[in-house]
């Protein structure tokens, strides 16, 4: 079922190439992203004898919040076989299910069934936040994963089977986990005081009762599984330490909360598994809620299914969290807010956040001298991979952001307050040497999209020195940097450098200007640019200028968009980014009628398998797509299930075209189109040269098969 909740809102206004995942990316000076412990494989570059979906980057669609954009979706019996790219003896595996279900998938290790098999569950997915603006469900994805009991080799095949309920595979991280950790000397065991290992019984108190007599020393957790009950407080002083995050299981979806503590606390090498199934703001649902203390650390954690993975308020100075894994939030992966000072979060994965996977929000007072350094962020789903909401002093280096979705961008710095009282952003704002991969956003709001690195005046005029360097782009959908006043305010933005870019096929601009201000651009290199380099035109149009300064070494993006009062779409430059795209894929669909859940979505939906059906015994009927923009269309491919139960048929079609939605002609007169699963169901409908349409529209008046209009599928192309 759909989990629609209510709330109050939170900080949220949100890559990798297929293949290997890899830690290192294509800069001079350092290497972006954290160093990870495993290797990832897209199931879109295995063997399948599933179907490949995506690429796709509309909002609501399950491939539009895949890693690269695309997986693999498997029916029974049907299986993706990878190719260990290292020695391994673990997978985690990124998935989707169908809502409301849930199975397995079966696991063979060179053609050999394992005895062990790997759960699936739309349990933790599907999440609805009507309060949030412009969200639409959202989180499809959830990771399993999985020690395989035995150990394979670089080149050995690793394949998942599904066994009864269809399973959308993403990506695998492979990994070679090592023995379990021994007890450190003079600590004080969990089980010494009660706790449980089997997962069992409460451990709760016997946690609690470590914690009080380890004071000054360790906290030890066996290998084991322990149910928490209740969240720990009063942590202070004390480390927690397990033997290893694929050993050492906490199950609580509250692990610390606590509003102060006076330090010293240091969490490490366990896994913290929660079972938030929905976003509820008011509620703590969180691996850590409040305040470790100063000089706390928190490294070697696995953390999953929580609300938000760090949520952290009051004196948190000289924390460190480093090296950690946080996954499948519903929100925030680690949200620091206010008062936090020489805070370091460095080397972390963060995969699959339904809100900021990174973020600092100076509310209450200014996050200061702190940064986000050499961390890997995939799929944010609703919100940005970095976000700086205000704060003093502030560094975002070497990381590595990958498909963001809907409300965000790869990196924002923004002056976005959501709550007062607010500390807008000041002195130096360092954002170095980070790659952005396929990230930027169609914000539904604003009805234009989202840079992968976005400077937005929010709320008040952006006065800090904000510094960009040794930053690299790849295949964003829109444009590349971004300078917004996004509450449509016109505050300015100023003091803006962009020094030594690599931009690499955007769908759209090089620079979305929208504000008014001034940036100076230096060592700005681009390639493959989809419309043209310059979009520069300010919101409110009367709010002012925005001022590029060319500081020298620019190339590949001097053109300027002309046309301030229609968006740039990908495609309508030269060179197309895709000029073999499906136009009609995911966009909105409507039709005169429906019979019952063959709804007008379906025809767009990229499955050839669901299709719309018209009102039964009601001719003519017709059934109508916004492309987004006008297009010079050449060509429609129209479908049917291809399953030989559809039987031939012919269908006689009108095709009409709009540039307003509410004029239409005719494009192509009435003809009869002949649909035969011989030939796999599949109808071409050539238009003149002369056609461009933003609206298509096809009138059905027969069909000889059965006694309304049928599509699986509508696809159309630039290409004739």
């Amino acid at each position: 079922m759909r989990r629609t909740v209510r709330g109050m809102p939170a900080a949220m206004v949100v890559a990798l190439s297929a293949g290997l995942l890899t830690t290192t990316a294509p800069t001079a000076h350092a290497a972006a992203g954290a160093t990870l412990p495993f290797t990832s494989v897209e199931a879109e570059s295995a063997t399948t004898t599933g179907t490949k979906i995506g690429p796709d980057h509309t909002q609501g669609t399950l491939a539009s919040e895949a890693s690269g954009r695309q997986a693999v979706r498997l029916s029974a019996g049907q299986r993706v076989e990878f190719t260990a790219p290292r020695a391994a003896n673990a997978v985690n595996l990124s998935y989707s299910v169908p809502d409301g279900q849930s199975g397995s998938l079966d696991v063979y290790v060179n053609g050999t069934k394992i005895a062990r098999t790997l759960p699936v569950t739309s349990k933790y997915s599907y999440i609805d936040t009507s309060w949030i603006p412009g969200a639409k469900t959202h989180h499809f994805f959830d990771d399993a994963r999985l020690l395989l009991g035995q150990d394979v080799q670089l080149g050995d095949k690793v394949a998942f089977q599904a066994t009864g309920t269809q399973v959308t595979v993403d990506v695998a991280d492979f990994e070679q986990v090592g023995q379990a950790a021994s007890q450190p000397a003079g600590s004080v065991s969990v089980t010494s005081k009660g706790a449980d290992p089997s997962g069992n019984g409460d451990s709760t108190q016997a946690f609690r009762d470590a914690i009080a007599a380890a004071q000054g020393g360790v906290v030890w957790i066996p290998p084991g599984d322990y149910k928490l009950t209740s969240s720990l407080g009063g942590v202070q002083n004390v480390t927690l330490q397990g033997a290893g995050s694929w050993y050492s299981v906490v199950h609580t979806s509250r692990f610390i909360d606590q509003s102060s503590s006076s330090g010293g606390v240091h969490i490490k090498d366990f896994a913290v598994m929660g079972e938030v199934t929905e976003r509820v703001d008011s509620n703590p649902d969180n691996f850590v809620n409040g305040a470790l203390g100063p000089n706390s650390s928190v490294s070697g954690m696995w953390i999953q299914h929580m609300k938000v993975g760090l949520w952290l308020m009051g004196n948190n100075d000289n924390l460190v969290v480093e090296n950690s894994r946080i996954l499948d939030t519903t929100a925030d992966g680690l949200n620091l807010n206010g008062n936090a000072h020489g805070v370091r979060v460095r080397g972390n994965f963060l995969r699959n956040q339904g809100d900021d996977s990174l973020a600092m929000w100076s509310l209450n007072g200014a996050d200061s001298n702190s940064s986000f350094e050499n961390n890997t962020i995939s799929q944010p789903n609703l919100a940005n991979g970095i976000a700086i909401y205000g704060g003093t002093d502030i560094a975002v280096k070497n990381n590595l952001v990958s498909d963001t979705n809907a409300l965000g961008s790869g990196i924002a710095i923004s002056n976005q307050k959501f709550l007062d009282p607010f500390s807008p952003l000041a002195g130096t704002i360092t954002v170095d040497g980070n790659t952005l991969v396929r990230a930027g956003a169609m914000n539904p709001n604003w009805n234009h999209p989202m840079g992968a690195l976005r400077v937005d005046s929010y709320d008040s005029a952006i006065n800090a020195t904000v510094n960009i360097t040794n930053t690299t782009v790849t295949d964003s959908p829109y444009s590349a940097f971004e300078f917004v006043s996004g509450g449509g305010q016109g505050y300015p933005v100023r003091n803006v450098t962009v020094d030594g870019a690599t931009v690499k096929n955007t769908g759209t601009v090089v620079v979305q200007a929208e504000a008014q201000g001034a940036a100076t651009f230096r060592n700005v290199s681009a390639t493959a640019v989809g419309v043209a380099g310059v979009y520069n035109c300010p919101y409110p149009a009367s709010s002012g200028t925005f001022t590029l300064t060319d500081g020298g070494g620019n190339s590949g993006w001097s053109s300027t968009w002309s046309d301030c009062s229609t968006w740039p779409q990908p495609g309508q430059g030269n060179p197309d980014p895709d000029p073999g795209r499906n136009l009609a894929k995911g966009r909105p669909a409507t039709a005169t009628g429906s019979q019952d859940v063959y709804t007008p979505g379906k025809a767009v939906d990229g499955d050839a398998n669901s299709y719309w059906e018209s009102t039964n015994n009601a001719f003519p009927q017709s059934w109508t797509v916004d492309l987004g923009s006008s297009y010079a269309v050449r060509r429609l491919v129209l479908k049917l299930p291809p399953s030989s139960a559809w039987g031939a048929r012919t269908q006689t079609i009108t095709v009409l075209g709009s540039t307003d939605g509410s004029s239409y002609a005719t494009v192509v007169g009435s003809t009869g189109y002949r649909f035969d699963p011989a030939s796999g169901n599949t109808a071409t409908v050539a238009l003149p040269a002369s056609t461009n349409l933003r609206y298509l529209r096809l009138s059905v008046s027969a069909n000889t098969g059965w006694p309304a209009g049928q599509f699986s599928e509508v696809e159309a192309y630039l290409t004739s």
